[in-house]
C-alpha cells in the first residue's frame, strides 16, 4: 500500500532531479575517472574520451524542453546505457556509475517504458559484479547468468512497486478530487434546496393569505352583505310604513334582528368556525331553519323537503351545501319575483343533492359565463347573476361564482337551469363522504 508520505518523497525527488541529480552523476563520474587512467582498463584516452562524452552527453536533459519530449529522452537513456555499457567492459569499477542510469530511467521515461530501462542498467550492473568470473566455464556463465536474473527481478520488482505505489496514490487523488467535486455540487444543491424551501415558504405564506382572503370574501359575502342587503330592504319599508305602527314595528323588529345575526356570523367567519344552525342541528333542520326565517322575512313560502336516509356526512360539505342554499335564496329574494319556492335536499347511496327551484322570472342559461356570471342580463346589460338580473349589490355577480367555487371545493358540481319566465333551478351535488371517515 502507497502512503502520502512516500508519493511526497518520489515527488520531491522528481522535481529536485535535474540539478542535484546531475551533480552527484557527475561527482560520481569525475571519482571514477580517475580509475579510468589506470592503464590495466585500456587505452587511457579512450576511456578518457568516453568519460567526457559521457558528461556532455549527460547535459542533454538539461533543457526543460527536452525533458518533456518522450522520444528524446528514450534517445538519451540508450545513449548513457551504451556508453555505460562500454565503460564497465573496459573497467568493472564504472559499476558504481550504473545507479545513475537507474535514475535517469526512472526519472525521464514514462511506464512501462521504464523497465526496459532499469534491466538493462541492471545487467550492467551485474556484468560489473561479474567482472571476476571466469566465464569461459559453464558454471560461470551460470553464475553469470545468475548474477543477471537476480539483478533484473530486483530492480524490476522494486521498480514496479514504485510504479503501484505512484498509481494507487494517483487513484487515491482522484478520488479525493471525486469526493470534493462531489461535495461542492452537494453544498450548491443545499444551498439552491435552501432557496427553494425559502421561495416556498413565501409562496405557502402568500397563498394562505389569499385562501384567508378569499374564505373572508366569501364569508362577507355569504353573511354580511346578504344580511345588510335585508336589512336595507326592512328599514325601506320600514320607512314606507311611518304612518302605521305596526307595519313600522315588523320592519324595525326584523332589522335589528337581521343586524344582531350578522354580527354573530361575522364574529363565526373571523374565527372560520361552522354557521350557527349546524352546529345543534342536521343539514336538514338547518336549511328548514334558514328557509323559515328567509321566508318569514320576504313573506314568500317555502317548501322544505328531504328524501333518501339523512346521514352525517363532512362539516366541510354540510357548509358548503348550506351556503349554497343561503346563496340561491338570497338571488331568489333581489332578482327572481318569485311566489313560490322549493328546497329539496336528496341522500343518496354515494351522493347528496340540493336542489332550489322557484316560479320567478327566470333567464336565458346561455348567457352565463364559463364560471357561472351571466354575459348579459335580460335587458341587454352586461352582468347577470343567475336568475337572469343585475348582478349583486357589489356589481360583480360573486354569489355564484362564489358558490359554484364552494361545491367544487368539496369534489361537487353545480348546475343552473331555467328560461325565461319559466323559473329557475339550481342543483348541487356533492360526494357523501361520511363524516366518521375524516376529512
Amino acid at each position: 500500500m502507497s502512503s502520502p508520505t512516500q508519493r511526497s518523497l518520489l515527488d520531491a525527488w522528481r522535481q529536485g532531479w535535474p540539478v542535484p541529480g546531475f551533480i552527484v552523476s557527475y561527482a560520481v563520474l569525475a571519482a571514477l575517472t580517475a580509475s579510468a587512467t589506470s592503464a590495466q582498463w585500456g587505452s587511457v584516452r579512450v576511456n578518457l574520451a568516453l568519460c567526457a562524452l559521457a558528461a556532455a552527453w549527460m547535459l542533454l536533459p538539461l533543457h526543460p524542453g527536452l525533458r518533456k519530449r518522450t522520444p528524446v529522452m528514450a534517445v538519451f537513456v540508450t545513449g548513457i546505457i551504451i556508453i555505460t555499457a562500454v565503460l564497465v567492459i573496459r573497467d568493472p569499477w564504472f559499476g558504481f556509475f550504473t545507479p545513475i542510469g537507474y535514475g535517469l530511467s526512472f526519472r525521464l521515461l514514462p511506464w512501462p517504458w521504464q523497465l526496459p530501462g532499469v534491466a538493462a542498467v541492471a545487467v550492467l550492473a551485474a556484468t560489473a559484479q561479474a567482472h571476476s568470473v571466469n566465464k569461459d566455464t559453464l558454471p560461470g556463465l551460470a553464475a553469470y547468468g545468475g548474477m543477471i536474473a537476480l539483478n533484473v527481478l530486483l530492480i524490476c520488482g522494486l521498480f514496479w512497486l514504485v510504479h503501484r505505489v505512484e498509481k494507487q496514490h494517483d487513484e487515491r487523488k482522484q478520488a479525493l478530487d471525486e469526493l470534493g467535486e462531489a461535495n461542492r455540487r452537494l453544498e450548491a444543491t443545499l444551498a439552491e434546496n435552501e432557496g427553494l424551501h425559502r421561495q416556498l415558504l413565501v409562496q405557502a405564506r402568500e397563498a394562505g393569505i389569499l385562501d384567508e382572503r378569499h374564505r373572508m370574501a366569501q364569508e362577507i359575502h355569504d353573511t354580511l352583505a346578504q344580511g345588510l342587503t335585508g336589512i336595507v330592504t326592512q328599514l325601506q319599508a320600514a320607512e314606507q310604513a311611518a304612518g302605521d305602527p305596526v307595519r313600522w314595528r315588523r320592519h324595525f323588529t326584523a332589522a335589528t334582528r337581521l343586524a344582531r345575526e350578522n354580527l354573530a356570523e361575522a364574529r363565526r367567519s373571523v374565527h372560520a368556525l361552522r354557521p350557527a344552525p349546524l352546529e345543534t342541528a342536521r343539514l336538514s333542520e338547518a336549511l328548514a331553519g334558514v328557509a323559515g326565517r328567509w321566508s318569514a322575512l320576504n313573506g314568500i313560502p317555502v317548501q322544505v323537503r328531504t328524501t333518501g336516509t339523512e346521514r352525517p356526512i363532512q362539516p366541510q360539505t354540510e357548509f358548503a351545501l348550506l351556503r349554497a342554499a343561503q346563496e340561491a335564496l338570497a338571488n331568489v329574494a333581489k332578482h327572481a319575483q318569485a311566489t313560490r319556492v322549493g328546497l329539496t335536499v336528496s341522500y343518496m347511496d354515494n351522493e347528496v343533492a340540493l336542489d332550489v327551484r322557484d316560479d320567478g322570472v327566470g333567464f336565458d342559461p346561455a348567457l352565463l359565463g364559463d364560471r357561472g356570471q351571466a354575459s348579459a342580463g335580460p335587458d341587454g346589460t352586461s352582468g347577470g347573476n343567475g336568475h337572469g338580473m343585475p348582478p349583486d349589490g357589489d356589481g360583480c355577480g360573486f354569489g355564484l361564482i362564489a358558490m359554484r367555487q364552494r361545491i367544487q371545493a368539496v369534489s361537487g358540481t353545480l348546475h343552473i337551469e331555467s328560461e325565461p319566465g319559466g323559473g329557475t333551478a339550481i342543483s348541487a351535488c356533492v360526494p357523501a363522504v361520511s363524516a366518521q371517515a375524516g376529512p
